[in-house]
């Protein structure tokens, strides 16, 4: 297919995240006491988790910012606790992310392919994550090793799926969009990027979620069988 360089999601395409945040989670349940008004870590959980996708989204869509982001998706499980001050919320949502930087789960089969990939392709990290923990994710997870370069929304100042971070991240690494390849878990962020920048993808979609108004290269349940592709 000719490509060349191939760009890739970190945060749950190689980097478990829902697992290694939902660990961090449960620790800071238990550091500040939140079973003094939650049932237990579920409940806490089944608040936090869809805020926080709701919050990412509106990140995404340029709605909010990053501060907003970090205050709200705190706020929103600590009101209850009658815990409403930023300056304390930011403390412990910056306790969650030193945290989340130490953790290693990865995505079953993505270190398999990516030493496939690495002598065989140039290898970025293209995400939408903060640049306070992406690095350290990166380098104590064991994958700093695999990529060139790690090119961040922070950086591009937009984020995924808007065209400018793709362009930026074109231009930034001396790569040509008809040889590039996109590689992600997130149809919104990833795919529907890709596509606006003109580039192809392949979906890593576990959950077999639908398509959405079009069709991607290719799409895979198993990070393992992109080695079938490329």
């Amino acid at each position: 297919m000719g490509y060349k360089c191939l760009f890739i999601d970190l945060d749950d395409t190689l980097w478990d995240t829902y697992h290694n945040n939902k660990e961090c989670l449960r620790d800071l349940y238990a550091e500040y006491g939140l079973g003094r008004h939650y049932a237990s870590f579920e409940a806490f959980f089944s608040v936090y988790m869809p805020n926080n996708i709701e919050l990412w989204a509106r990140y995404r869509s340029g709605d909010i910012d990053k501060p907003t982001l970090m205050v709200e998706r705190f706020r929103r499980v600590l009101q209850p606790l009658g815990i409403v001050d930023a300056g304390e919320i930011l403390k412990m949502n910056d306790w969650f992310l030193r945290k989340t930087t130490l953790q290693k789960r990865l995505i079953p089969g993505a270190l398999d392919l990516l030493n496939y990939l690495k002598s065989k392709y140039r290898l970025f990290i293209l995400s939408n994550g903060f640049r306070e923990v992406q690095y350290l994710k990166l380098e104590n997870s064991g994958l700093a090793p695999f990529f060139e370069q790690m090119i961040l929304s922070e950086d591009a100042e937009v984020p995924k799926p808007h065209k400018g971070i793709f362009d930026y991240a074109l231009r930034n690494t001396n790569s040509v969009r008809e040889e590039s390849l996109m590689i992600g878990d997130s149809w919104d962020a990833d795919i529907l990027g890709a596509k606006n920048a003109g580039m192809d993808a392949i979906w890593y979609n576990p959950q077999s979620e639908r398509e959405q108004g079009f069709s991607p290269l290719h799409t895979v349940r198993n990070l393992i069988d992109i080695k079938r592709i490329l």
